[in-house]
């Protein structure tokens, strides 16, 4: 595969040109406006026709509706690769901190950057709409829905993504995260992020008077056994070096004080870097379940169900030195940082050979990164007496507080995408052509 030092000169330079104060400043309004009104997973519906409407004011042919909200804009500029661009459109049910001006008033808000990746998509689209002459191959810019719930992308490939719109040679996207605003971070020959899945959980009990606890069996109780036991998961069955996480993020019971319940419900998520890891966690916690069920004497048998899964994400070694010397061309070595495996979870990996048996593709490579969304004011005020500890501060994704500094994190957030597609666009290697 050529490197991007096989572009002709300045083709960079040529197209980020076009990232000018009229292309930004009303990517920067799209960027507020998304934030402002955020749409939980599955409900994205203004979102999507806001992404919709831009890309067919660029020329893209847009389809709406695809797997849900989905949407899909196609431009094709003469043979060469197809490269697909996705960003996430959902919002997380978390109720925004922020203080920022354009801050949403709901119930939901863009904890985890999506709205910024949404912008970037759109500001990537359109320049490359705009320099057709300096590249070749068709480019598909993808908005998908439920990215949060990990159902987005099965529910785009199911219903016929590559198959309608071709088979990509690859697939980019990039996430949002905690770093200075101008940096980019690349993994480096291992998991990026972390495979999971999430199991809701139901014990039964027998309901009636707080006052006479002997006539009723618990499942507040039981619940509460089964958050402790969780534990020993990670601590006692899974080995030191083994990166595991278990997380019971939802437990829900009862309506009253004087009442015991008839039943507790959790939501709880395993997550690792193996498949086979994943596996046994989710194994260990239905036999916690079980057996704690059936030690409080439940009088029904635990509901257990798996309603989400994700693969864990190792972007394509051949594409990441792609995207990564681009990035060091146009941001500076010194903007390129690794990126060591996180226990975060998407569900981008099904794009790629982890989701061939969805799209029925085989060999489609992915290229994913971190880009930095903190500013200088926010850095500044941030405590620590290391860069590890000032890091740490931050408010992370999904904190309430979240909140990408849009003057730095835009620009270069686009300008990660654009160049990144543009070093696939210009690979020779035609394995990557649909």
């Amino acid at each position: 595969m050529n490197t991007a030092a096989a572009l002709p000169p300045d083709t960079y330079g040529l197209v980020l040109r076009q990232l000018d104060a009229a292309v930004l400043r009303p990517l920067t309004v799209f960027a507020m406006d998304l934030h402002q009104n955020p749409e939980p997973s599955g409900e994205e519906v203004r979102t999507a026709a806001r992404l919709a409407d831009a890309l067919a004011a660029q020329g893209y042919a847009v389809t709406r509706g695809v797997g849900g909200h989905g949407v899909v804009g196609v431009l094709t500029n003469g043979e060469g690769p197809r490269v697909y661009l996705r960003a996430e459109l959902d919002a997380l049910p978390v109720r925004e901190q922020t203080g920022l001006p354009y801050a949403a008033q709901g119930p939901c808000m863009h904890a985890c950057g999506h709205d910024l990746h949404t912008a970037a998509l759109l500001g990537a689209a359109t320049l490359l709409a705009r320099t057709r002459p300096h590249w070749q191959g068709t480019v598909v810019a993808v908005g998908q829905p439920a990215e949060e719930t990990l159902t987005g992308a099965r529910a785009m490939l199911e219903d016929g993504l590559y198959a309608r719109f071709g088979r990509p040679g690859a697939v980019l996207a990039q996430h949002s995260a905690p770093l200075l605003g101008g940096m980019v971070a690349h993994g480096y020959g291992q998991p990026l992020l972390a495979g999971s899945a999430e199991l809701d959980v139901t014990l039964h009990g027998r309901g009636g008077h707080a006052g006479a606890p002997h006539l009723t069996v618990d499942p507040v109780l039981a619940a509460a056994a089964v958050v402790l036991r969780l534990q020993g998961i990670v601590s006692r069955e899974s080995a030191p070096a083994e990166q595991t996480t278990v997380t019971v993020g939802r437990l829900q019971a009862g309506a009253h004080s004087g009442v015991v319940p008839d039943s507790a419900s959790l939501g709880i998520t395993v997550r690792a870097l193996h498949p086979a890891s994943v596996e046994r966690l989710v194994a260990a916690v239905e036999r916690v379940v079980r057996a704690e069920s059936a030690a409080s004497g439940c009088p029904r048998d635990a509901g257990i169900t798996v309603v989400s899964r994700s693969p864990a994400l190792l972007p394509d070694a051949e594409v990441t030195a792609l995207a990564r010397e681009a990035h060091r061309q146009v941001l500076g070595a010194e903007r390129v940082v690794p990126w060591a495996p996180s226990m975060a979870t998407e569900d981008f990996g099904l794009y790629g050979d982890a989701g061939r048996e969805i799209h029925g593709c085989a060999g489609v490579r992915l290229g994913y990164w971190m880009v930095g969304t903190v500013g200088p004011r926010q850095w500044a005020a941030t405590s620590g007496t290391s860069t590890a500890e000032r890091l740490a501060s931050l408010p992370p994704n999904h904190s309430p507080a979240f909140a990408p500094h849009l003057p730095l994190a835009l620009p270069s957030a686009t300008r990660a995408l654009t160049t990144a597609a543009l070093a696939v666009l210009h690979s020779d290697t035609w394995s990557m052509v649909s």
